[in-house]
């Protein structure tokens, strides 16, 4: 049956964005912020001010889910992320996720829809059970499938068997997959992602001596020379918002520059070339607004060659070109080629500006010579809306769809850049 006829949903829960959507659909139908804003109710039973969230009656708690609702300031209104190392660890907030998708954006019974959800590739047993029981007995869907995110970006792309380099928020990773399964053993992750590079990038302001400021504070702003101190009027009467809010914000500002100003130099950083570069132009929301010139290239660097990376201790943490290198070999030598000639990238960091070709240069000097890498990205590569109830799993074979078989070198790149560091989901059909 194709995802038409089963109407089954598909769940991307990710560190950065959760994603969810009908299979057989190109894009997800949600797609918002995996953080959530969290309130308690006080002595009386009121929460801190008059609100429109999901609230818990059980345990007096407020959610606050979406972006719409998250970056609304409230007063004591804490930020936290059910998933830690790309598992859950908070259950109740993660089930408040799982409520406010079904409630907010398919607006259907649970019990209606087969659900197939992505996991960690090192997810645990227990933490696979307990996701099992919450959903057959909370929300009483009538089947449920756990699948390795790697597995489904393998076969999103039309292969079973092949490296699959996850460059998100928290972590970087090269999982092999081999027939359809993760091979446990070769799997190599390193903390180089997207948050790495938000705490280089507040470095860089710190050096600049400019102050982040989100959006939420500034009533009014006057237009500046560039390079000069930004002239702006603070709003009055703002709630007092905790600590944790706050930096969320900050983040988002941040987020959008590395969106909007950073790229990946295509050969190893060098001070005389950088300088040389074209500078781009960026403006903070308080008006201050510069040229970033070398800063633009030297930030992503750290994920090719943390030697140039600010304040790593040491130099025992791996570039990307390296991950994937460690990855294959910790392989049977007999699969190597397979996985080589198959390197599907995925994650929001994979869609910075020259990452890829800056990656198929690195492969291209490290593999060995008989060996001929294949470097594959998709719009969207994570999920698999149009993959998941027409698609063989213990094959990875698709009934009834062409293959995508794809050429030496097969790039398609995302064109909205609000989109850069945010949504890395749909696969294309």
């Amino acid at each position: 049956l194709s995802g038409d006829e089963v109407g089954a949903l598909v769940f991307d829960i990710g560190s950065y964005s959760v994603r969810a959507g009908y299979a057989g659909e190109d894009c997800p139908k949600a797609d918002f912020p995996t953080v959530i804003g969290v309130t308690l109710d006080r002595d009386d039973g009121s929460t801190p001010m008059e609100t429109d969230g999901d609230k818990t009656k059980q345990s007096g708690t407020t959610y606050y889910i979406d972006t719409n609702q998250l970056r609304v300031p409230r007063e004591s209104m804490e930020v936290m992320s059910p998933l830690k190392n790309g598992m859950i660890e908070d259950w109740d907030s993660f089930q408040a996720i799982l409520d406010h998708t079904y409630k907010m954006h398919f607006k259907s019974e649970p019990s209606l829809h087969p659900v197939l959800m992505s996991e960690a590739s090192w997810n645990t047993r227990a933490k696979r059970e307990k996701l099992t029981e919450l959903m057959f007995e909370h929300y009483n869907i009538p089947a449920f499938f756990l699948c390795k995110s790697a597995v489904l970006s393998a076969f999103a792309n039309g292969r079973s068997t092949g490296l699959v380099l996850d460059s998100g928020a928290t972590h970087t990773t090269a999982i092999p997959v081999h027939d359809g399964y993760v091979l446990q053993q070769g799997i190599v992750k390193s903390p180089l992602a997207g948050d790495f590079m938000s705490m280089q990038c507040r470095e860089l302001f710190q050096e600049l001596n400019v102050e982040i400021i989100p959006p939420y504070m500034i009533a009014s702003k006057d237009p500046v020379r560039e390079g000069s101190p930004a002239s702006w009027k603070k709003k009055e009467k703002l709630p007092q918002v905790t600590r944790s809010w706050h930096n969320y914000m900050c983040n988002c500002v941040i987020q959008d520059f590395q969106a909007s100003v950073l790229q990946v130099s295509d050969s190893p950083y060098d001070e005389q070339v950088a300088a040389q570069m074209p500078t781009m132009h960026y403006e903070l929301p308080n008006g201050y607004n510069c040229d970033f010139g070398a800063e633009r290239l030297k930030i992503p660097e750290g994920l090719f060659d943390p030697s140039n990376a600010k304040g790593l201790s040491g130099n025992t943490m791996l570039g990307v070109g390296h991950v994937v290198t460690t990855s294959v070999g910790m392989c049977d030598i007999d699969i190597r080629p397979g996985l080589y000639g198959s390197v599907v990238v995925t994650g929001g960091n994979t869609l910075i500006q020259g990452f890829t070709d800056r990656l198929n240069r690195e492969l291209s000097q490290k593999t060995p010579p008989h060996e001929t890498e294949r470097l594959d990205r998709r719009l969207y590569p994570g999920i698999t809306w149009n993959l998941s109830t027409d698609v063989d799993l213990e094959t990875g074979v698709r009934r009834g769809r062409k293959a995508m078989c794809g050429q030496e070198v097969s790039l398609i790149c995302h064109q909205d850049p609000s989109y850069s560091l945010t949504v890395f989901g749909t696969m294309l059909t």
